[in-house]
């Protein structure tokens, strides 16, 4: 096996076990040149799926989320993933309309078996949605998915991938603010302001709002000025475009629209890329 072979498949066993709104798995498919070569750590503060995370394989990681159900799915699996494929393979005999609700009411105190469920309500829930309503309770509908368990699926090497790296449930800018000198840090927030249009969109029970933005900015800024490599992603709109006015290099591009409750509302949409250093 050659040395391109073993990397391909070092990068396939480590694919993305969820299914995230906003997700780069579109980026690093179709911009791969847009992510650096040489650094030092690994940071992300808004985690999600993980896609460029997985797909750039770092020695040694911070990642961050203020998703705290998410975190402790990640630290659970880097601890003991086979419990939880186990779950999860029971939870495929016996998926159904009836389950699902079933699995989604109940409370469960073991690590493991906590993301085994939030895995399993990521994968059969409508559209791979998190959502919590007001009593902080997870509450998307069932989706049309029938399979549980994935193709895909390398919970092993999930965990393994992720031992040189350290998991927090922090506001961003801890993440960020610990940055230093030729570590990589890949920024993807919640997006505020739709794509193209005007108005506010919200992903989780905490709206990231304008002045999250701006504080985001700030820090984007300071950790610029260190000599930290930043990559960022947000919304393809004036107002974000105005607010990293002159800090960075801007690409518009491309990508898929899939979360839609009708087809007819799916699409090609632009999203902002701001790149701070050179390839």
């Amino acid at each position: 096996m050659g040395k391109a072979d073993e990397v391909l498949e070092r990068k396939l066993i480590t694919v993305p076990f969820l299914k995230w709104a906003g997700g780069k798995r579109w980026l690093i498919t179709s911009h791969p040149e847009l992510f650096p070569q040489n650094y030092n750590r690994y940071l992300e503060p808004f985690l999600g799926s993980g896609a460029v995370y997985f797909y750039m394989q770092p020695k040694s990681a911070v990642l961050g989320d203020t998703n705290s159900a998410l975190i402790d799915t990640y630290t659970a699996i880097k601890d003991d993933w086979e419990p939880i494929a186990k779950a999860l393979t029971s939870y495929d005999r016996r998926h159904n309309r009836e389950f699902y609700y079933e699995v989604r009411d109940r409370t469960f105190r073991s690590p493991s078996k906590k993301a085994a469920q939030f895995i399993y309500l990521n994968r059969t829930c409508w559209n791979g949605l998190y959502r919590l309503n007001l009593k902080g309770k997870f509450n998307v509908p069932v989706g049309t998915k029938e399979r549980v368990i994935l193709a895909s699926d390398n919970f092993k090497g999930v965990s393994n991938s992720l031992q040189n790296t350290e998991l927090h449930t922090v506001d961003f800018h801890k993440i960020v603010d610990s940055a230093e000198r030729n570590d990589f840090l890949f920024i993807d927030p919640p997006y505020t302001v739709k794509h193209n249009l005007n108005g506010f969109v919200k992903y989780n029970d905490k709206l990231f709002s304008w002045d999250d933005q701006v504080r985001l900015r700030d820090c984007v800024d300071n950790a610029v000025a260190r000599g930290v490599k930043v990559l960022l992603t947000n919304s393809d709109h004036e107002s974000v475009r105005e607010l990293y006015k002159g800090m960075g290099e801007m690409l518009s591009l491309n990508r898929p629209s899939v979360i839609a409750g009708k087809a007819n509302g799916r699409g090609t949409f632009s999203e902002l890329v701001v790149k701070f250093y050179k390839a």
